[in-house]
């Protein structure tokens, strides 16, 4: 389908604190847009964390096959995270003042509120240029890498809704991923009118076998970070008949692997479990085709592109009952709902799928592929166009 525009094309400045080479769903979901964009005939500039202290040129970078500008900035490594970057805070303003001084954009679309969006949102206002804002942030995102105590994280996390909101206040719109998220962000920092709009994914891009599996293989797709609480999934494929034989595959890593992989070795399970780590998105979609069922037991979900990448590659979902992850597993349909962190609930509807029967597989691998076509990309990019416009959204 053709979804060139006829009126003149945006310059269009997107501003993240977290972007390639970031592997993380907020990184993502920005790559992706920039990239779709660009196909659309936009000029794309991307203000990010450089990968040193050091202000690096604007660049041409290639970003999922797509050119586009990248203004890297100085940044520090946060102590304790492997991979984590940010700029100094009281420096965002200074290099918001220079990345717009070069680039002069028709429309800025921050990314988070915090850093780079932080002063990229104050800066544009003053100059009458209009803002979009998308939170992908949970508290949860948050505290699990402040290394601070219980009390000072939730005083950290009070203060940065209250600055979030400061930041929100001067956008033109806000989005969040979903209509659950939408809801959460509009009762914890009193806002309304907050949009709901799909990060979005390519179908196209992914493989659905629908037939018989010969083993039985649970994939997780994701950061190994607390929040995602891959323990759970461990505990939970180790209390699987034995019968079943479970393999466990998870794509992705962080710095819980190496207590999840000793946590393994105690449950017994060790052999029958595969850490990925940081693969391509060829493994990473091959792990996904050959697998039985995805499995999800994080609480701090505003979307999760994996969910909707294991949808698209035909999948059962065993997901949390947690935030938006019930927008895209519908109990009984496409998969089930767990209370979060039951170890035997997740065990017994991992069960449910594993010993369904060919027809009933294939029933919720079918109404996957037909849920995630809502989330088309093409839909998510017509949306942003509008906002960026200043134009009714699209139905």
């Amino acid at each position: 389908m053709d979804h060139t525009s006829n009126e003149q094309p945006l310059k269009i400045l997107l501003g993240c604190d977290t972007f390639s080479p970031d592997i993380n769903g907020a990184a993502r979901f920005a790559e992706r847009l920039a990239a779709g964009l660009v196909e659309r005939g936009h000029e794309v500039h991307v203000s990010a964390p450089n990968t040193r202290y050091r202000r690096a040129e604007p660049r041409p970078e290639t970003i999922e096959g797509r050119e586009l500008v990248m203004h890297r900035l100085p940044s520090v490594r946060w102590p304790g995270h492997e991979w984590l970057r940010f700029v100094w805070p009281w420096r965002s303003k200074h290099y918001a003042r220079v990345v717009l001084d070069r680039v002069r954009p028709d429309v800025v679309h921050i990314q988070s509120h915090i850093v780079i969006g932080r002063g990229l949102a104050r800066e544009a206002r003053k100059r009458g240029i209009p803002v979009i804002a998308t939170n992908h942030v949970m508290p949860e995102n948050i505290v699990d890498s402040t290394l601070l105590p219980d009390a000072l994280n939730k005083v950290l996390v009070k203060w940065a809704w209250s600055d979030a909101k400061r930041t929100f206040d001067l956008t033109a719109a806000v989005t969040t991923p979903t209509r659950k998220a939408a809801d959460y962000l509009e009762s914890t920092i009193d806002i309304a009118g907050v949009i709901p709009i799909s990060c979005g994914i390519d179908q196209s891009k992914y493989t659905a076998d629908l037939s018989p599996r010969t083993e039985n293989r649970v994939v997780f797709v994701g950061r190994i970070t607390t929040e995602k609480h891959v323990d759970v999934l461990l505990r939970a494929v180790a209390k699987l008949d034995p019968a079943l034989d479970v393999k466990l595959d998870l794509v992705g890593d962080g710095d819980q692997r190496p207590a999840l992989e000793k946590l393994a070795l105690e449950l017994g399970i060790r052999e029958r479990v595969t850490f990925f780590g940081h693969t391509t998105d060829e493994e990473l979609r091959a792990a996904l085709t050959r697998a039985s069922v995805f499995a999800i037991a994080s609480i701090a979900e505003l979307q999760s592109i994996a969910t909707m990448e294991a949808m698209a590659s035909g999948l059962p979902v065993v997901a949390a009952d947690a935030v938006a992850l019930p927008h895209l597993v519908h109990e009984g349909e496409n998969g089930y709902l767990f209370p979060p962190e039951d170890v035997d609930a997740l065990a017994a509807r991992l069960t449910d799928v594993l010993t369904a029967s060919p027809e009933e597989r294939r029933r919720m691998q079918e109404a996957s592929l037909a849920m995630v076509q809502a989330h088309d990309i093409n839909r998510t990019l017509d949306t942003f166009e509008a906002l960026y416009r200043g134009e009714p959204l699209p139905e």
